[in-house]
């Protein structure tokens, strides 16, 4: 896994997400307390509208960020959004009101919301053999997950020393360390496409994502997923300090135990995906997650928390990891960076669903009905992908073009009008065509 750190621009990249996210990471945890600090026991709502709203900047502003980005190279991009990351994040420990942590969320998101697809859809560029870039998005997925074990891991250790607002400085450091590391690399020009619209530009990758069977699959296990993750990243607080009479330092260590279990399947799936298909591995995670929600309610002691987060971890980075592959195989290189925010934006619609459904329901119904409710929810993400993504799904298709001219290229390139090849929507496969068919 580790030998695409070889790779100088990678490894640079790599270390600017692994700083970013550590520092994003002191922020998660010390947002949590400080919705405690302002709302107390309803907290779950506090922050739930807080990460609601973060998911629209994400949902609304990720596609247009994504047709705007081929007209600014990726590095400048880059660097100015991690610089407008940080100034904000440099507010946030002078909140006193919830509104305030509302206002600064959505701006600090709304530069992610351009920062994260872009870099994403970088690194196919920067690695494009398949195998490196298996490994490498098990190496983002170990990076992401510091966020969950890390961090709350080195915000436990200096919470016994410092109070919780100190942890956003952590949060500004690592925005601009990201910023140094993406300024000494020189990143790939982003392939230009054909000149188009801005509402084409800004609407193509949601178009593209929708149209591929294997990538609806996607979306709906993205809801299996947000209803799991909204349940730990919302409610531990309120599980641990409400429920357990805890302190801040467990409130860390829970999240943390979410993490540990996400390192150990990023750790596995190289090998893993090597034998097996992504279907079957992602739906394998996603009945982890639907099975672990339903025995929510039978958690009754810090120690059994603790496993169970064990287990959603290792679930969430089964379904998680692969995704990258799946963006891949299903966008030329032109329309990478459209469909991986169509991905972005997307998937964090489910999440604006339930992240504040979980902060709701568990101050107004418990939390063992929240437990319930996102186990059903994340049960029918699961049906849905079954019936939207074809076990018998192939790569290579046949098909005609009666709307081409015999001279056309891509006839010529494929010597027949009635042909078969790997399959991409795109300008001359609008549609996803059937078996032996258009």
């Amino acid at each position: 896994m580790l030998s695409v750190l070889a790779n100088r621009t990678y490894r640079h990249l790599f270390a600017a997400q692994v700083i970013a996210l550590v520092g994003t990471g002191l922020a998660t945890v010390a947002l949590g307390l400080l919705a405690w600090d302002i709302a107390g026991d309803r907290a779950g709502i506090v922050l739930g509208t807080a990460l609601a709203i973060k998911m629209i900047a994400y949902v609304t502003l990720a596609p247009i960020a994504s047709a705007l980005a081929d007209r600014v190279p990726r590095r400048a991009m880059l660097i100015a959004l991690d610089l407008c990351r940080a100034i904000v994040a440099l507010a946030l420990p002078f909140v006193t009101e919830a509104w305030q942590v509302y206002l600064l969320i959505f701006l600090l998101q709304a530069a992610s919301a351009g920062f994260t697809p872009t870099f994403q859809a970088t690194i196919p560029d920067v690695l494009p053999g398949e195998a490196d870039y298996t490994r490498a998005l098990s190496l983002s997925r170990l990076a992401y997950d510091l966020e969950n074990l890390a961090s709350p891991m080195l915000a436990a250790a200096l919470l016994t020393v410092v109070s919780f607002p100190v942890l956003f400085g952590g949060t500004v450091i690592g925005f601009l360390a990201s910023a140094a590391l993406v300024m000494t690399v020189t990143l790939p020009t982003a392939v230009p496409g054909p000149p188009r619209s801005i509402w084409d530009r800004t609407t193509r990758g949601l178009r593209l994502y929708l149209a591929t069977p294997r990538l609806r699959g996607l979306l709906a296990l993205n809801l299996a997923v947000s209803a799991t993750g909204a349940m730990v990243i919302v409610n531990t607080v309120v599980i641990v300090q409400a429920g357990f009479r805890l302190a801040e330092t467990e409130v860390a260590l829970a999240l943390a135990a979410f993490g540990g279990g996400s390192i150990v399947a990023a750790l596995a799936l190289p090998r893993l995906l090597d034998r097996v298909p992504d279907r079957p591995a992602m739906l394998w995670g996603s009945g982890l997650l639907v099975a672990g929600m339903a025995l929510g309610p039978l958690v009754g002691s810090f120690t059994a928390l603790i496993a169970l987060w064990l287990t959603l971890g290792f679930g969430y980075s089964l379904v998680q990891t692969p995704a990258g592959r799946l963006l891949r195989r299903s966008a030329l290189p032109d329309d990478r960076p459209a469909i991986f925010a169509a991905q972005f934006s997307l998937s964090h619609a489910a999440w604006l669903l339930t992240y504040p459904l979980a902060g709701w329901m568990g101050v107004e119904l418990g939390l063992d009905a929240t437990f319930l409710v996102m186990a059903s929810l994340a049960g029918a993400g699961v049906v849905a992908a079954l019936t939207f993504w074809p076990s018998t799904e192939e790569e290579a298709r046949s098909h005609t073009h009666p709307d081409l001219a015999p001279g056309h290229p891509h006839l010529q390139e494929h010597g027949t009008a009635d042909h078969r090849h790997a399959v991409m929507v795109d300008d001359l496969h609008r549609h996803w065509p059937h078996i032996g068919g258009r």
